[in-house]
């Protein structure tokens, strides 16, 4: 681990407790119940609708609308579905050429024995809302040794290959020893071609797939390595980056940036530490984690997405994810080399947060599968426009500056209530004070201050306001 990357870490985890106070959390769809709601997707093409999977193996259809009064369901395989331990239906993709084709992917898990399936369904050609459950054409089973670890969010990517995350077999600290063992599936993200077949296969092995056509013995299907149960993953819409979240043992849960061909460490390291604990270990070859938090900020982290919502362009770039267990939710920006700014943004309580989702206008969702519910981040009030100045504002306020990241110039924009003396002043992350952009008495009612930050570096900084006895504080990021 470099030093830079070790100070890094401390910032980060010193600054969880920061709170974007804008973000509210509601119940995106209030006269809708769902039972175990585990994931949320889009179909390519069907405009405003959403598809929520319930765990026991259903889907259910629904317009995307926080008025909707009920739901259609579209799909039922409970009958070969098995939630034994972490199973059930877990992940289900559409093809991208869905309106044409007409087919939908899933990941289940199945008993007798158990095993994880990835399988085809083909909408139904006498009813073309509903998926044919009869229709179901299996690509790929996978044994599964214990009932915990499998992994399965399944995800079409930019390049219109399939996309699969299988976690480490099971048990506890790989009990298997499958996490840095390429010739089985466990353990991985896997990559094929759904469109074509190789002899043997019911799909196709990508040719630019790392480990295609080697002489080693080890899985062709694999895309990245390493990895201890890779529950929940996504693509960046803007970038096309993988970000996978792995949870952890013990002591880590990471987020990784995820790239052909590399090793993210299990069971070598978990997060950027050795595994166990106590040893040490040789890491050259590994990657370690953009971002990673102990146990006292939650036990099992639930990948999430990065923003590129049309609400709060201002929230461009930042990753949003939460945990499980306690229902902790933050977000932080990736300049490219760091994890900056990590944000608190609530709490969902102990609903289990089994994964986030994204409308097509880029919009987050979460699915809470013991409430049953889906909420939204609603992000309306961090928009940056400037209220018309006749409204007089009830308190401070102090918005979030755009654009943010920045480069060089942003504006910082603030409310007042009432005339009084004001100070707004930049600090470094060390608490330096690095300039004082306004120190006068002024007017109540809205304001906006440009910063140029020529003379500055690249870094996280903070911006405060100071209103008679009232103190707001923001985040920004200055990228050169």
């Amino acid at each position: 681990m470099t030093l830079l990357y070790f100070f890094a870490m401390i910032l980060l985890l010193s600054s969880t407790t920061a709170k974007a106070q804008d973000i509210l959390i509601e119940n995106a769809y209030p006269e809708l119940s769902f039972s175990s709601p585990i994931d949320f997707q889009l179909a390519p093409g069907i405009a405003d609708t959403v598809f929520v999977v319930e765990r026991a193996g259903a889907i259910k259809r629904f317009r995307n609308s926080p008025q909707t009064t009920g739901t259609e369901e579209v799909f039922d395989i409970r009958s070969r579905v098995s939630t034994q331990g972490e199973g059930g239906l877990l992940g289900v993709a559409f093809h991208p050429d869905y309106t044409r084709n007409g087919y939908v992917y899933v990941y289940y898990t199945a008993s007798n024995p158990f095993r994880s399936v990835i399988a085809r369904f083909d909408t139904d050609p006498e009813h073309r809302r509903s998926i044919d459950s009869d229709s179901e054409f299996i690509l790929l089973e996978i044994d599964q040794p214990r009932t915990n670890h499998n992994g399965g969010q399944i995800r079409f990517g930019p390049d219109g290959y399939l996309y699969i995350a299988l976690g480490d077999g099971g048990g506890g600290g790989d009990l298997f020893e499958n996490g840095q063992d390429r010739t089985t599936l466990h353990g991985n993200i896997l990559r094929i071609d759904v469109d074509d077949a190789d002899d043997g296969l019911n799909y196709a092995i990508p040719d630019d797939n790392p480990f295609a056509q080697n002489d080693d013995g080890w899985r062709e299907e694999i895309y990245a390595w390493g990895f201890r149960n890779p529950f929940r993953f996504s693509f960046d819409a803007e970038t096309g980056k993988l970000w996978v979240a792995d949870v952890g043992q013990n002591d880590r849960e990471e987020v990784n940036i995820v790239e052909a061909g590399k090793n993210y460490g299990w069971n070598i390291m978990e997060g950027s530490i050795c595994y166990p604990p106590s040893t040490e270990c040789d890491t050259t070859g590994l990657e370690l984690p953009i971002y990673e938090y102990g146990f006292s900020g939650g036990q099992s982290i639930t990948g999430g997405f990065v923003y590129r919502g049309s609400t709060a362009p201002e929230m461009h770039g930042r990753y949003f994810y939460g945990d499980f267990v306690t229902g902790n939710l933050w977000s932080f920006y990736y300049d490219g080399q760091d994890a900056m700014d990590n944000q608190s943004i609530g709490e969902v309580g102990g609903f289990q947060l089994t994964c986030f989702g994204e409308d097509h206008d880029g919009e987050l969702y979460m699915c809470l599968m013991s409430q049953g519910q889906i909420f939204r981040l609603n992000m309306e009030d961090v928009s940056t426009a400037v209220e018309p100045d006749s409204e007089t504002p009830h308190a401070v306020k102090l918005k979030q500056n755009y654009p943010n990241p920045f480069n060089p110039v942003t504006i910082i924009r603030f409310k007042l209530p009432a005339e009084s003396d004001v100070m707004l002043e930049v600090f470094n992350i060390l608490g330096q004070r690095m300039d004082v952009l306004v120190n006068e008495r002024m007017s109540a009612g809205a304001h906006e201050v440009a910063l140029d930050a020529a003379g500055l570096a690249s870094g996280a900084y903070i911006y405060r306001l100071t209103s008679g006895d009232v103190t707001r504080s923001r985040h920004m990021m200055l990228v050169k």
